[in-house]
């Protein structure tokens, strides 16, 4: 995907997709933006996500959505394992 972050598709129905993502320390995934509404939960570690202006750090424990078409970023702080959600289901994943 980016240099640092690797992703597993888990398991991808008519109108969900579970991912796993692993991002290594100090790994950058560059603004971008999908037509997809993206639910994610961090299983470990920590990492700073940016949402169109708005900078949140999560960790462990915490989830967050993005709205469809809307910008974002993520920066890995430590090493970080997410499940992503995706709806629609993202095609180039499966």
């Amino acid at each position: 995907m980016f240099p640092g972050v690797t992703r597993r598709t888990l398991i991808s129905g008519d109108r969900l997709m579970l991912t796993e993502f692993t991002y290594e320390k100090g790994c950058h995934v560059p603004t971008h933006k999908h037509p997809h509404e993206q639910i994610s939960c961090v299983i470990e570690g920590k990492y700073k996500v940016k949402i169109e202006e708005k900078v949140h750090i999560v960790e462990k424990g915490d989830s967050y959505l993005v709205p469809p078409n809307m910008e974002h970023s993520q920066h890995a702080i430590e090493k970080t394992i997410t499940l992503d959600i995706f709806s629609p289901p993202r095609e180039e994943y499966r």
